[in-house]
């Protein structure tokens, strides 16, 4: 239909639209305005609810400016840094001039083919260590990745304008929009959110079931916006973008999909709990960032709730993205999107780092530090003073008492030697485990299928099975098939394998998977992680007998973790 069908559509006396039709059903008390205390984050993937903060104020005087947050050493000097465009783009015409990239190596991506012919090209890189830095250099080309950490990581919005339309050509588009709606498997509220913001109101307007393309496109042409959550569950091309990334910051890598009508816009003003990277895959739309209104506010554990116009301030970055741009902004960094009158808007989200902070890190480790100083340490189980109540607590906190400082010096002596019983390593196999947990599964190229447990020609064939057997020998040589995909933690039960190969493409739909592995097998383990990627003869492997070694090789085979140089089965 043409656009000026559509409109007449919209138009037509006495047609009822699904949102109309909603809106009738649930009526107004029963739409659902949402708070972003427990949004979804830019991953869509996040199930278990988390503590919401207060709701933003309606009515009453305009409050005053809001104070800005302390500044950052390192950070640039200007809160919002916009790249240099490639030479005779419109950008570089408004910075004055040509702009040149950084020098050094191009990014992967970098001559054609769009983020497709970017993932071929990636899939020659041997080791998936340097593969990811090479996506995320691609991701924020032409500025240099140590530019970027520098610079704005954690600090500040970046602004990329690359003045080229096909930069994420084969990422996601409408018609791979459409194609999902029409597998039959998006259903509201699960995968994709109808939403709308007029007039300072934030409403959701998700029907239950599926999400049928005629119900979901009619919500769409009534102004509402419909965000698909984890795309890479019914995009193999994100999916593999995100397996790729994932590795790179050591944190899972999520995304959303947002489609936005013209002049509409879709979500209130808010801040997240995540590093943002904003990717325009279609259209354009106007965005403005503000910066952290308090120092609280400042890398948040969560995001916020929606926020009222009047509580903004002035945005540190204005701007309209076209598609081939890049917005970043970090966590904390308030913002807000709307589409001109006369174009739609596609973008996806990647984000990262969710709850990964120092503090994240401190969760885990103090309670185990404590709990090893009281089995080690007689001094952490001696009683306190019997009289500590009567000089201690906040209504003794203003006396001058000589018992006072000797407990808060004791408490400090404590708290200080804790140090000596922290299980730092310990903590960090306990958060690496939970990043397994996470991860997508890896995606594999044709030639590693080949030489995988996936691409095993076992098969029935004239009324039998054929080529079952996985015949490892001493001179296989074998490397895992990622870096990142393994992960060793000495638990009470005993030494765990972590693995990511039998993960899900949904958000936590499996358990974790893991191998209980007798201790005398971890240093072949490490010696197969230190390896990587070159390859090595099973005979290598520091196992005690010939018989272990081949053991361990055939069941790290069986579970995808391992690949072989050749393929076992000449077919």
């Amino acid at each position: 239909m043409a656009a000026g069908g559509a409109e007449e559509q919209r138009r037509r006396p006495g047609r009822l639209s699904a949102l109309s039709v909603y809106r009738r059903a649930a009526g107004a008390g029963r739409l659902e305005r949402r708070r972003r205390g427990t949004p979804l984050p830019a991953g869509g993937k996040r199930a278990k609810a988390r503590p919401r903060r207060g709701g933003a104020g309606s009515g009453g005087p305009e409050p005053e400016a809001p104070p800005q947050p302390p500044p950052v050493a390192a950070a640039a000097p200007s809160r919002v840094e916009r790249a240099k465009a490639p030479a005779g783009s419109p950008e570089a015409k408004r910075q004055g001039g040509p702009a040149e990239s950084p020098g050094g190596p191009r990014p992967a991506g970098e001559g054609g083919g769009g983020v497709v012919g970017l993932l071929r090209r990636l899939e020659r890189v041997e080791d998936s260590r340097q593969r990811a830095a090479e996506l995320f250099r691609w991701l924020v080309a032409p500025v240099a990745p140590g530019e970027f950490l520098g610079r704005h990581w954690e600090r500040a919005p970046l602004l990329v304008r690359r003045g080229d339309p096909g930069y994420y050509a084969g990422l996601f588009s409408t018609a791979d929009f459409d194609a999902a709606l029409r597998g039959g498997e998006v259903h509201f509220g699960t995968h994709l959110d109808v939403t709308s913001y007029a007039e300072g109101v934030r409403e959701t307007h998700n029907p239950s079931g599926r999400a049928l393309p005629a119900v979901v496109w009619d919500f769409y042409q009534n102004g509402c916006s419909l965000r698909l959550l984890s795309p890479q569950a019914f995009s193999p091309t994100v999916w593999h973008f995100l397996s790729i990334l994932q590795e790179h910051f050591g944190s899972m890598a999520g995304a959303n999909t947002y489609l936005t009508p013209p002049g509409t816009q879709g979500f209130a003003p808010h801040y997240d709990d995540i590093e943002a990277f904003v990717l325009q895959l279609e259209g354009k739309k106007h965005w403005r960032v503000y910066s952290p209104r308090t120092d609280a506010e400042v890398l948040p554990q969560f995001s916020s709730a929606n926020l009222t116009q009047a509580e903004l301030g002035k945005p540190v970055l204005e701007t309209v993205l076209e598609a081939g741009d890049l917005l970043y902004f970090p966590r904390g960094f308030i913002h807000q999107g709307d589409c001109l009158p006369d174009a739609h808007s596609l973008h996806i989200t990647v984000s990262s780092y969710q709850r990964n902070s120092w503090g994240d890190l401190l969760e885990k480790l103090l309670p185990a530090a404590l709990q090893m100083a009281m089995e080690e340490d007689v001094e952490y189980r001696q009683g306190l003073p019997m009289d500590y109540l009567r000089y201690m607590g906040v209504t003794n906190s203003d006396a001058v008492d000589a018992r006072r400082t000797a407990f808060v010096e004791k408490v400090q002596s404590l708290l200080k030697k804790l140090v000596d019983y922290a299980p730092i390593d310990a903590a960090v196999d306990q958060r690496a485990k939970s990043f397994l947990h996470d991860c997508l599964p890896p995606v594999l190229m044709q030639s590693e299928k080949a030489q995988s447990v996936y691409g095993f020609p076992a098969r029935w064939q004239d009324g039998g099975p054929r080529d079952v057997d996985i015949l490892i020998t001493k001179d296989t040589e074998v490397r895992l098939l990622r870096h990142g995909i393994v992960r060793l933690c000495n638990e009470e039960a005993g030494v765990m394998l972590y693995y990511t190969t039998e993960n899900s493409r949904v958000y936590h739909k499996e358990e974790p998977k893991f191998l209980e592995i007798d201790p005398e097998y971890t240093d072949s383990i490490e010696f197969l992680l230190s390896s990587y990627p070159n390859h090595v003869s099973v005979d290598t492997l520091p196992c005690e007998t010939l018989e272990d070694k081949i053991s361990l090789a055939t069941l790290l085979f069986e579970k995808g973790i391992l690949t072989t140089k050749k393929p076992l089965v000449q077919v």
